[in-house]
C-alpha cells in the first residue's frame, strides 16, 4: 500500500516573510535610491537650501546626467559579453567633441553635416578597437586602455591646450533647447477660496500644458503596453506576476512621470537631451530583451564556449559591442559639448568610471550575462542623484570620491556574494 504523500503545512507569516524578502532582493537599488533622495531632501531642507524636489534641481539632474545614461546603455552590452569594459569613452568624448568643434566653428561648416561626420568618426574609432578586441583577441581592458590614451592625446594637439566655444545655435537646438523654445503665460499663478481654505494655484504656461501633456501620452501607451503582453504571456501559458502587483507598479511608475512632467512644465519645459535620452533607453531596452542579437550577448556573458558552439557568432557580437560603444560615445559628444557650449581639453574626465558604476550600481554582474537597461538606468539616476546632492549640500569633494567608491564595492560585493550563494546552493 503506498503511503500518501503529505503537502507541507502552509505558513502565512512564512511566506508573507518569503514574499518580502524577494521584493526587497529584487528592488534592492530602487529602495536604496529612494532612501537617499529622502536623505538628501532632508539635509537640504534643513539647510534652507530649498528642496531637492524643485523644478529647478529636476531639470539640472536631468540635463547633467543625459550623459550617464547613454553612455551606461552601451556599456551595459560591453559587460554583457563577459564582465567586459571600455575606458576609452571619456577620451572618446573629448576626442569627437574636437572634431565638432573644428568642423563647425573654424571650418564653419553646416551643423547638421557636421553632427553626421562626427557620429560617423565615433563609430569608425569604436569598431577600431572592436576589430583588436574580437578578431585579434587582445583583452578589451588593454585595447580600451590604450585608446584611452591616444584619443586624449590627439584631441589635445587639435585643440592645441585651448577649448573651442560659441557654437552655432542650430547645433545648440538639435542637443540642448526645450519644448516649447518660447515660454508663453496662459494664466497666471491664483489664489482661490476652496470651503474657507486659501489654495494656491500654480501659474499655466504652454510649456506646463505641453509636458504634461506628453507625460499622459507616455503613462497612457506604458500602461497599454504592460497589459498586452501580461495578457499574451499569460495566454500563452509563461509565468507572469500577480495582477494586483502589476496595477501597483503602474501607478507608481505613472505618479512618477506625471510628478516629473509637472515639475518640468514648471521650469522650460521639456528638455531635448531627455528626449534623446528616452530614445536610446527604449530602443536598447527593447534590442536586449525581444531580439535575437540582444539575446546573444546574454548568452556569450552566460558562457562563451556554449554560446559559440550553439552557433552564436560571438566574434561578431563582441565588435558589434564596441563598436556601438563608439557610435554612443560620438551621440555624448555632442550632447555634452552643446551643454557647455564649448569643445574643451578637460572634457569626458572620468565619464567612463560613470558609466561603468552605474552599470554595476544598477544590478550588472561583473561576471556578465546579467543586467537590463531599466537597471543601468536607475544606477546613473543614483550617481546623478549623489553627485547633485553632494553640490547642493557642500560636500567635500575628496569625500565624493569616497562615498561613490565605497558604493560601487558595495554592489559588485552584493553580486559576488550573490552569485557564490547560488553555486552552493
Amino acid at each position: 500500500m503506498t503511503k500518501k504523500m503529505e503537502l507541507p503545512e502552509k505558513n502565512p507569516l512564512r511566506d508573507g516573510l518569503n514574499k518580502t524578502k524577494g521584493f526587497m532582493s529584487k528592488n534592492a537599488m530602487l529602495l536604496v535610491l529612494l532612501l537617499v533622495v529622502l536623505l538628501f531632501e532632508v539635509l537640504i531642507s534643513n539647510q534652507n537650501k530649498g528642496s531637492l524636489f524643485s523644478p529647478a534641481i529636476i531639470t539640472n539632474l536631468i540635463k547633467q546626467n543625459a550623459y550617464v545614461v547613454i553612455l551606461a546603455a552601451g556599456m551595459l552590452l560591453c559587460i554583457l559579453t563577459g564582465g567586459n569594459i571600455d575606458l576609452s569613452i571619456g577620451s572618446m568624448v573629448a576626442l569627437v567633441g574636437a572634431f565638432a568643434g573644428v568642423f563647425m566653428v573654424n571650418m564653419k561648416w553646416d551643423p547638421y553635416l557636421s553632427v553626421v561626420l562626427c557620429l560617423i568618426i565615433a563609430t569608425a574609432l569604436g569598431a577600431w578597437q572592436a576589430f583588436w578586441i574580437a578578431y585579434v583577441r587582445i583583452p578589451p581592458f588593454v585595447t580600451t586602455l590604450a585608446g584611452m590614451m591616444v584619443f586624449r592625446s590627439i584631441s589635445l594637439l587639435m585643440l592645441k591646450g585651448q577649448g573651442i566655444s560659441q557654437f552655432p545655435e542650430k547645433y545648440i537646438n538639435i542637443f540642448y533647447s526645450n519644448i516649447p523654445r518660447k515660454i508663453e503665460v496662459l494664466s497666471p499663478e491664483k489664489t482661490h477660496n476652496v470651503l474657507g481654505m486659501q489654495i494656491k494655484m500654480p501659474e499655466i504656461t504652454n510649456a506646463l500644458i505641453i509636458t504634461m501633456a506628453a507625460a499622459a501620452v507616455l503613462c497612457a501607451v506604458l500602461i497599454t503596453l504592460q497589459i498586452f503582453s501580461y495578457l499574451r504571456k499569460k495566454r500563452k501559458g509563461y509565468t507572469v506576476g500577480r495582477l494586483p502587483g502589476m496595477i501597483v507598479k503602474l501607478v507608481v511608475i505613472s505618479f512618477v512621470i506625471l510628478f516629473v512632467a509637472f515639475k518640468l512644465g514648471q521650469r522650460d519645459g521639456i528638455p531635448i537631451s531627455l528626449i534623446w535620452v528616452g530614445a536610446v533607453v527604449l530602443f536598447y531596452s527593447y534590442f536586449t530583451q525581444n531580439t535575437v542579437p540582444g539575446r546573444y550577448l546574454y548568452a556569450m556573458g552566460g558562457n562563451v564556449k556554449a554560446a559559440r558552439l550553439s552557433g552564436v557568432n560571438t566574434k561578431k557580437m563582441m565588435f558589434f559591442a564596441y563598436t556601438n560603444m563608439g557610435f554612443l560615445a560620438g551621440l555624448t559628444a555632442m550632447i555634452c559639448v552643446a551643454l557647455f557650449n564649448q569643445a574643451g581639453t578637460s572634457a569626458g574626465g572620468s565619464y567612463e568610471m560613470e558609466a561603468i558604476a552605474s552599470c554595476f550600481i544598477g544590478g550588472a554582474s561583473a561576471y556578465g550575462g546579467v543586467g537590463t537597461i531599466g537597471g543601468a538606468v536607475i544606477g546613473a539616476i543614483f550617481m546623478g542623484v549623489l553627485n547633485m546632492g553632494f553640490n547642493v549640500v557642500g560636500v567635500d569633494a575628496n569625500l565624493r570620491g569616497v562615498i561613490k567608491g565605497l558604493v560601487l564595492l558595495a554592489a559588485v560585493i552584493f553580486d559576488v556574494l550573490s552569485k557564490n550563494r547560488k553555486q552552493a546552493a
